[in-house]
């Protein structure tokens, strides 16, 4: 029985078919297609309609294979009106969407897909032949869509972005410009624009950098003072407060005992280890009595020394003024009362040498009245005690009134919070590097910390007590000896633990920048070296000490030493070992090379010895200024007295052969000897000076003529006499003088 093939097309059914053949070529069935409008011709049989979709002939597709669709089950089909119905509703699914994936599915599969099913529909509609979109525009599509998102992404890069740029207190143009993230020649154009002249290297002001960064179009925040930090960072906590020793500051005249006293208490013999019995340094050391801690810092008496007194004062919380009975008041005496008033610091009078024969106790607290010190056994309030630090006389009972005093303050400081305190004392060690001498003020210093003093930044290597012994921590009012610092410290900096190495190298340079920028560089130095005459003779020194005290004192005091015709030029002062710099220096700018408590390094002296430059050490300050005074007096003129011994009137003038012109004269006031300084004088002008060449009198050369007789007379290197000239004999005679 012949097999019947049941053919479904899908699609919308606006025209109609005849002579559809099928036909099994090979096995194969081959549709053959001819368009007629409006009707189907009638097919026998009747099969699953969609079992298969035959594949197409050569007639239709070329022979481009065709795999069978497979469809649900529905009723047999039988006349043209059912089939046409049937195509409608498909037709109509597909372009509603019903079919997207599949379409998508379809192309994606190849060319001989695509040409199936666009034939198929060509076939069935022209309207749906319409709506298909080739491969080629879909690409195109997708290609176009690429390049408009691709430009878009283009453009939003290309819009400025807006950035949030912190400004500190002082910063540059090219630091500016970094963080803008622009240019900096369009900074530098800008603030041409505007009339300002910079560089790239040019300092902005905080106000200044926040207006170019608006006008840039960014959003400028401006950064806390370097200054403001610290002091956030100083803030005490109230709940933490405890009882903390007492820092004691030791005040008084030179020689008067103080260290002697301090030797005692500690019971450690520091004087004779202080060049000429003098405290050159401040030191500062810490004791117990009666279980409780006192921390005492020994102050200089030496009028040189007042700057490091003042900073003793505004650190200590009591300061002890040390008395001589057998002395009395005196000026660095006086002077140590005002640093203590002016830091509003209470006074315990320590009257020294009482076992002496001449003391006078009564006589000091009468001399003391005069500065509003009254002793409480005259109704004062000021505590009194006296001592003798060679017989140990009382030494308990200033313990005591110390202890009192302190008592009576009530002292309390946070021991949990972050190590603060203040550097009295810096040096440069040679086998350690730079050291610090601080006292902590609030917190507990431990060995590791990162802190800022001053410009100087570090990190805490090692903590050393005042008896010389490795400690890992520092509570409050503890004097210890600080190493990892960066440079040397300057005296009377504050001391501050921070977080971490970049919040400590950060504010250290904030610092520095800060203090750069408040100084103006279009300003000078002085107004005396501004406006002082060019024809001042200087001295250029070239200092270099043990410790910053010490230098700080040989400034201030050489400060002092003022002259009309020569002043000191300190062209260098620091701390450390003379080194071959030092020496170069001093060759280079003439300068007077002084080493104060240190030793030049062995390149050094030999550097000197080579280039003859002397190296002056000293131990002691009085020797230091002395030397200084002596090589300005080496600078000054001398004075210069003239003394006239006579004259003589030239009346004749005569050639002698061999001595060329010889003028006849007359000695009219005087004598004239062979060795006088003479001058010509015609018509009251001075027109020659020199010396006399040879003295005749009746053709015999004479050593020296007399007032009333004739001579004749030359002159060295001069032979233009006229009759009528005045000689005039004259004397010099020059005096050094000395500062």
């Amino acid at each position: 029985m012949e097999k019947k093939t049941k053919l479904t097309i899908s699609g919308t059914a606006k025209k109609s078919f005849k002579n559809i053949e099928i036909a099994k070529t090979q096995n194969k069935n081959s549709v053959v297609i001819d368009k007629q409008s409006n009707k189907f011709p009638n097919r026998s049989g009747s099969s699953r309609p969609g079992s298969f979709k035959p594949k197409t002939g050569s007639t239709f597709n070329r022979g481009a294979p065709l795999k069978p669709t497979y469809a649900p089950k529905s009723p047999a089909i039988t006349n043209d009106f059912e089939r046409r119905k049937l195509a409608e509703q498909r037709a109509t699914k597909r372009l509603k969407g019903d079919n997207e994936s599949k379409d998508r599915k379809t192309l994606k599969t190849g060319t001989k897909k695509r040409e199936l099913k666009l034939t198929v529909s060509r076939a069935l509609s022209d309207e749906i032949e319409a709506r298909e979109r080739s491969l080629a525009s879909v690409k195109r599509a997708r290609l176009k869509e690429n390049k408009n998102l691709a430009k878009g992404e283009a453009q939003e890069s290309l819009k400025p972005v807006k950035r949030d740029v912190n400004i500190p207190e002082a910063i540059t143009v090219r630091e500016l410009a970094n963080r803008m993230a622009e240019q900096s020649s369009n900074v530098i154009k800008y603030l041409l624009g505007m009339g300002v002249t910079v560089t790239i290297n040019q300092t902005l002001a905080a106000d200044t950098a926040e207006f170019l960064v608006k006008e840039f179009g960014h959003n400028p925040i401006r950064e806390e003072k370097a200054e403001e930090i610290i002091e956030k960072i100083k803030a005490t906590r109230v709940e933490n407060l405890k009882n903390r020793p007492p820092i004691v500051t030791v005040m008084g005249h030179v020689d008067h005992g103080k260290t002697s006293v301090l030797d005692v208490l500690r019971s450690a013999n520091v004087v004779s280890g202080e060049f000429g019995g003098i405290t050159q340094h401040i030191g500062a050391y810490q004791i117990e009595s009666q279980s409780n801690k006192l921390t005492f810092i020994d102050t200089p008496g030496h009028a040189a020394f007042t700057e490091m007194r003042a900073r003793g004062s505004k650190l200590t919380d009591v300061v002890v003024l040390v008395v001589a009975a057998d002395d009395g008041v005196k000026p660095q005496t006086v002077e140590s009362i005002k640093h203590a008033k002016a830091a509003n610091v209470p006074i315990v009078v320590a009257i020294n040498k009482c076992d002496l024969p001449d003391a006078d106790p009564q006589k000091i607290k009468n001399q003391l009245l005069e500065h509003e010190l009254i002793a409480e056994d005259l109704s004062g309030d000021t505590l009194m005690v006296e001592i003798s630090a060679t017989t140990k006389m009382n030494l308990d009972k200033l313990v005591e009134a110390i202890i009192l005093q302190a008592e009576i303050l009530d002292l309390k400081t946070d021991f949990e919070s972050k190590a603060t305190g203040i550097v009295i004392e810096s040096k440069i060690d040679v086998g350690r590097g730079p050291v610090a001498t601080i006292i902590v003020t609030t917190g507990t210093l431990k060995k590791g910390n990162f802190f800022v003093s001053g410009l100087k930044w570090g990190k805490v290597r090692a903590i050393i007590d005042d008896k010389g012994k490795n400690i890992n921590e520092a509570p409050p009012s503890t004097p210890v000896e600080i190493l990892g610092i960066n440079g040397a410290a300057k005296a009377g900096d504050d001391f501050i633990v921070v977080d971490n190495e970049k919040e400590a190298k950060t504010l250290s340079e904030n610092r520095a920048q800060e203090s750069k920028d408040g100084k103006n560089p279009l300003t000078f130095a002085s107004q005396d070296s501004a406006f002082s005459d060019k024809s001042t003779e200087e001295l250029n020194l070239i200092i270099k000490s043990d410790v910053h005290g010490s230098s700080e004192a040989i400034k201030n005091a050489i400060s002092q030493i003022k002259h009309d015709e020569v002043k000191p030029k300190i062209i260098l002062a620091d701390i450390g070992m003379v080194t071959e710099t030092d020496v170069t220096l001093a060759k280079a700018s003439n300068a007077v090379l002084i080493a104060f408590n240190v030793k030049p390094s062995k390149e050094a002296k030999k550097l000197a010895e080579n280039e003859k430059i002397k190296i002056s050490s000293y131990n002691i300050i009085y020797e230091v200024l002395d030397y200084i005074k002596q090589k300005m007096s080496g600078l000054l003129t001398p004075d210069v007295q003239e003394t006239i011994t006579g004259s003589a009137q030239i009346l004749e003038i005569f050639k002698v052969s061999g001595a060329g012109k010889v003028a006849g004269s007359k000695i009219t006031e005087g004598e004239i000897t062979s060795t006088s300084d003479v001058r010509i004088i015609r018509d009251g002008a001075i027109i020659y000076t020199g010396k006399v060449g040879t003295i005749f009198r009746e053709k015999n050369q004479v050593k020296q003529v007399s007032d009333g007789q004739e001579c004749g007379i030359t002159v060295k290197d001069y032979m233009d006499f006229q009759k009528n000239d005045t000689i005039e004999a004259f004397s010099v005679t020059s005096t050094e003088r000395s500062i």
